[in-house]
């Protein structure tokens, strides 16, 4: 499994938010790190066939991106910004999504179930989603991405928000799932990718300006490599 993009652009209007972007994404867990600003959420809608490119191409397993249909059955898509109805419960929620997507009933209770136990949420099936805490909603969401079995999963900024316990907790979630799949990882947080992301790619000002292995850019440490590749780029870099 792999992605490959080539000469990827993005405009709106006058404003460039992706330039010529190109990199070949494999199997495993890959980190998207940049200031916010950078143009992650840009390349994510894109590849989730929320967006069009202006210019470039996009194939995902050997589909090109304009096959939307194809796409988003082998894709799932955790958005930065996302909701689910309040008076719902956590199963009720899976299962009408679920329903939504065309899932057989049989196959759709063992699949909820099953990813429920994985996320940690099987003990709050029942609990309306009004009342789950901020990382509670963040592994429903995982939930609901995985819920049609995709081999390729976007995630957009996923600890966004997240007290630290939270987040390892939620890293090591999107781990185990990227032993079988392609796990994109898009993040302003150095931490994340460090713990989690075998390769990476560093986003600025709409360019990919490295991309690599993760311990490529450690000299020291993560975070002194990340400075120092973003301090040859013009702009400041945000306080990480």
């Amino acid at each position: 499994m792999e992605i490959t993009i080539r000469n990827l652009s993005k405009n709106y209007g006058k404003k460039k938010a992706l330039e010529h972007i190109s990199v070949t994404i494999p199997s495993g867990m890959y980190g998207l790190l940049g200031p916010n600003g950078a143009g992650k959420t840009s390349l994510m809608r894109i590849l989730a066939t929320l967006s069009e490119p202006s210019d470039g191409e996009v194939v995902m397993n050997g589909v090109p991106i304009q096959e939307t249909g194809k796409i988003r059955e082998m894709t799932g898509y955790l958005p930065q910004e996302f909701s689910f109805y309040g008076n719902l419960s956590v199963y009720g929620t899976l299962d009408y999504l679920g329903l939504l997507s065309g899932i057989p009933a049989k196959i759709r209770r063992e699949r909820i179930l099953t990813l429920l136990e994985q996320v940690n949420l099987k003990e709050n099936m029942r609990t309306k989603v009004r009342a789950l805490s901020g990382g509670m909603k963040r592994r429903l969401g995982i939930a609901q991405a995985l819920l049609h079995d995709p081999k390729i999963l976007i995630a957009d900024e996923p600890t966004e928000g997240l007290d630290p316990e939270e987040r390892v907790r939620f890293r090591s979630l999107l781990c185990e799932f990227a032993k079988d799949r392609i796990v994109i990882l898009s993040t302003h947080i150095l931490s994340d990718v460090e713990a989690c992301c075998g390769r990476m790619g560093v986003l600025n000002h709409g360019r990919l300006i490295w991309n690599g292995r993760t311990e490529e850019l450690r000299t020291p440490t993560l975070e002194d490599g990340y400075l120092r590749l973003q301090s040859r780029t013009e702009g400041r870099v945000q306080n990480l």
